[in-house]
């Protein structure tokens, strides 16, 4: 079993909910009647197991919908203020499904018609939707300006998906698309060189993981490193604060050897990823947190289990162009770090590759892929699903710890 999830954004790119991707097995790597019902079924029932705050949080749960889960009453197990229902592009219209989705309608729920590709005028499901989907690999933005125009005009919610740039997302914008979708926000938009203020700070953390890269690291050369930075120090007592408990923490190199190093170099990471995307989409953040969390999981579950801490350290820095807006080697020069989180961020090989191109594919929604390579790891798919829901959940927790 496979499930995911990608963001829908706002146009000032706060997430507005996310789209659950879901397969069965590899037996269902495509929506085809019966296992499109049950790929449903399966998301349904999976957050019902697993819980909505585990996967969306306090958002709004995209699910495709085919003819057949339309009819059916276990959609109604959610709430309508929790859930959009998507309605596939390829469902039969007929009186029954518009007498359905009108019931739906009243019961709360908001419709949304899936890679809409039809008659804006003709098509029979347009007058009860609520948002309509524009797949901008499908349908270009340069073709659908007359069906954007009406679906303005009348009210409709416009979601542009496949948004994979920033000059695309910015031409939806100002056409009036309401909400997007796409790894336009996780991909860096190359102008100029990162902002002074962006290059001291990395400077600054630089400073400290490689301190904590040295054979003896010194607490008290790291103590003095952090206490020069108000924010950087509060933060980390902060952080040390919810782990202590009743333990009270009397100084910055008390909190250290409190973490202990590996621990430490986790948390300062963290706190960097967090300072250099500050001007970012807080999602971008949730990202680099889910993909450390993912990719060490991944590696203590596979023959990869003696680099969990690089694989951890490759998922979290993953993001480190988009956070810079520079190239990945710019991103990485002065930073200490393995050669093998270096070999697969830039170079795209090495020893961490697999597990770099699992969470993409798993990402992505490409099972296939991601079937392919859990198959090389000889990984079952249920412990895949476990840990990246476990990932998710920790992301939430410690974005909670920082705020």
């Amino acid at each position: 079993m496979f499930i995911a999830r990608q963001p829908i954004f706002n146009n000032k790119l706060d997430v507005y909910g996310y789209e659950l991707l879901f397969r069965k097995s590899d037996k269902s790597l495509k929506f085809d009647g019966l296992s499109s019902l049950a790929a449903t079924a399966g998301v349904v029932g999976g957050l019902y197991e697993l819980g909505f705050s585990q996967i969306i949080d306090n958002k709004r749960a995209f699910v495709n919908f085919d003819a057949d889960f339309l009819m059916r009453d276990i959609s109604e197990l959610i709430e309508p203020n929790k859930l959009i229902i998507e309605v596939l592009e390829d469902v039969l219209v007929d009186e029954l499904l518009i007498e359905r989705i009108k019931m739906l309608k009243a019961m709360g729920y908001k419709i949304a018609l899936d890679d809409f590709v039809e008659n804006y005028d003709v098509y029979p499901l347009v007058p009860y939707a609520d948002i309509i989907k524009f797949d901008l690999m499908l349908t270009p933005l340069e073709t659908i300006g007359p069906a954007v125009y009406k679906a303005l005009m009348s009210k409709k919610i416009l979601l542009a998906e496949k948004v994979e740039t920033e000059a695309i997302f910015l031409k939806a914008k100002e056409m009036g698309f309401h909400l997007f979708q796409g790894f336009f926000f996780s991909k860096p938009m190359i102008i100029g060189k990162t902002s002074t203020n962006k290059s001291a700070t990395k400077i600054q953390y630089a400073r400290l993981l490689s301190e904590l890269k040295k054979e003896e690291p010194s607490y008290q050369i790291l103590a003095e490193i952090i206490e020069k930075d108000v924010s950087l120090a509060y933060k980390l007592m902060k952080v040390i604060s919810s782990r202590s408990g009743d333990d009270l923490i009397y100084s910055i190199k008390r909190a250290l050897t409190y973490m202990g190093l590996k621990e430490i170099e986790r948390w300062i990471s963290i706190l960097m990823i967090q300072d250099l995307g500050g001007e970012k989409p807080e999602e971008l953040m949730t990202l680099s947190l889910v993909r450390t969390r993912f990719a060490e999981k991944i590696a203590k579950h596979t023959n990869l289990r003696q680099y969990k801490h690089e694989a951890s350290m490759m998922g979290l820095f993953s993001t480190l162009d988009a956070m810079l807006d520079e190239p990945m080697a710019e991103a990485l020069k002065d930073i200490s770090l393995p050669q093998s989180i270096k070999d697969v961020l830039i170079r795209k090989e090495g020893v961490l590759l697999p597990i770099c191109s699992l969470i993409n594919a798993y990402e992505m929604g490409d099972w296939a892929a991601a079937y392919k390579i859990c198959h090389t790891f000889e990984l079952d798919e249920a412990i895949l699903l476990e840990d990246y829901i476990e990932a998710v959940k920790w992301a939430g927790e410690t974005l909670k710890k920082m705020s």
